[in-house]
C-alpha cells in the first residue's frame, strides 16, 4: 500500500456501543482511502459517524462503551488495528495525528500552552528540555502566534479560540506527522479566523507533504480545499466522489439535497431548501435505505424501504450506495 501512493486505507470498519438501551451501531462498513499529500473531506450532519470514524484511525475510542467489532485500517502498509498498546502510543500524536473540535476541552487548563507541546515533542522525537523548548516557541511562531517566546508560557485561558485552536495545530503539528485528522477545525470562529486557520493548515500541507483528512459539515470549505469527499449519512457512506464531480453532478439524494440547501449568488426565493425529517437514532435506525424516510424517491419505494443498498464502484470511478443512481443495479458493480 505504501507503493501506490495511499497512506491511509479504511476497509469496512463498523463501531459500536454497548448501551443500556441497546446496541447503538455508530460506523457501518465504510470504507476510503487518503492518498499522500492530498485533502480528503469526510462530510455529514452531526451525528453521521465522522468524529468516530477519525477517533477509530487514532484508536482512541473508548472501551467500553465503544468497540472497532470489524474492519481494517491501514496507516503505511500497517493494520493500525493489529498493533499493541505501546506501538500505537508510538504512532499517535507522531507520525498521525489529530486538531480536536473544542481546543479548551482537548487542552489541560492547569499547564501552560509550552508544557503541553513540549511533552509532545519529548515523547516522541526525545529532544532535551532546553531544544523541546525552542521546538515549542518556533512552533507557536509557525502557526502565526504574535511573540511566541511569551505566549509559551501562558496558559489556555488567557487565550482566544482562533489562538487555542492555533496551539493545537502547533501541537498536532510537532512532531511532523505524515496524516494530519482535522475535526471541525473552525468551530466555533468567526469567519475571517476560520479564513485563516484553513490557510494555515494549506501552506504546512505544501511545506510538509503531509495529507489531510477534513472532517466537517461545511461544504463550502470542502470545495475550496478537499481533492476527493465521501459524505456520510446515518454510519454509512452515501457517496464517495472526487471533488469537482460531486459538486457538478451529486449522484446520491442526501448529496443532492445538501447542495441544494446552500445559499447561492442570486438566490431569490423566501426559504432555502432543507431535507424534510430529522437524521435517524443509532439505537433506532430505519430498515432499507437509512435516507428513504427523507428521500423524495425513497419514502414511496418498496425496496428502499426494506433492502439497504451497499456502497458500489461505478465506472466513473466514483461510488454511491442508491438504488437509483445511474448506473448501480448492475451485478458486476463491485462492492467498495
Amino acid at each position: 500500500m505504501s507503493n501506490n501512493g495511499i497512506l491511509l486505507d479504511i476497509k469496512g470498519l463498523c463501531v459500536s456501543f454497548f448501551t443500556e438501551d441497546g446496541i447503538a451501531r455508530a460506523v457501518q462498513d465504510v470504507s476510503f482511502s487518503v492518498k499522500k499529500g492530498e485533502t480528503f473531506a469526510l462530510v455529514g450532519e452531526s451525528g453521521c459517524g465522522k468524529s468516530v470514524t477519525a477517533l477509530s484511525v487514532m484508536r482512541l475510542i473508548a472501551d467500553p462503551p465503544g468497540k472497532i467489532v470489524a474492519g481494517e485500517i491501514y496507516f503505511d502498509g500497517r493494520n493500525l488495528l493489529e498493533l499493541s498498546d505501546q506501538r500505537i502510543r508510538a504512532v499517535r500524536g507522531n507520525r498521525i495525528a489529530m486538531i480536536f473540535q473544542e481546543p479548551m476541552t482537548s487542552l489541560n487548563p492547569v499547564y501552560t500552552v509550552g508544557e503541553q507541546i513540549v511533552e509532545a515533542i519529548r515523547l516522541h522525537q526525545k529532544k532535551e528540555e532546553a531544544e523541546a523548548w525552542d521546538i515549542a516557541t518556533e512552533m507557536l511562531r509557525k502557526v502565526g502566534i504574535s511573540d511566541p517566546a511569551q505566549r509559551v508560557g501562558e496558559y489556555p485561558h488567557q487565550m482566544s479560540g482562533g489562538m487555542r485552536q492555533r496551539v493545537m495545530i502547533a501541537m498536532a503539528i510537532s512532531c511532523k506527522p505524515e496524516l494530519l485528522i482535522a475535526d471541525e477545525p473552525t468551530t466555533a470562529l468567526d469567519v475571517t479566523i476560520q479564513a485563516q486557520i484553513l490557510d494555515l493548515l494549506d501552506q504546512l500541507q505544501e511545506q510538509s507533504r503531509m495529507s489531510i483528512l477534513l472532517i466537517t459539515h461545511n461544504l463550502g470549505i470542502v470545495a475550496e480545499r478537499a481533492a476527493n469527499v465521501a459524505v456520510m449519512y446515518a454510519s454509512r457512506i452515501a457517496e464517495l466522489s472526487d471533488c469537482k464531480s460531486l459538486f457538478d453532478n451529486p449522484l446520491h439524494p442526501y448529496t443532492q439535497g445538501l447542495l441544494q440547501s446552500l445559499p447561492r449568488l442570486g438566490f431569490t426565493g423566501k426559504r432555502l431548501y432543507t431535507i424534510p425529517g430529522i437524521v435517524p437514532e443509532p439505537l433506532r435506525f430505519p430498515t432499507g435505505c437509512k435516507f428513504h424516510p427523507r428521500c423524495p424517491i425513497g419514502c414511496n419505494d418498496k425496496r428502499c424501504q426494506t433492502v439497504e443498498p451497499q456502497l458500489r464502484r461505478l465506472d466513473s470511478g466514483r461510488a454511491v450506495a442508491c438504488w437509483f443512481a445511474p448506473g448501480y443495479e448492475r451485478p458486476d458493480d463491485p462492492k467498495i
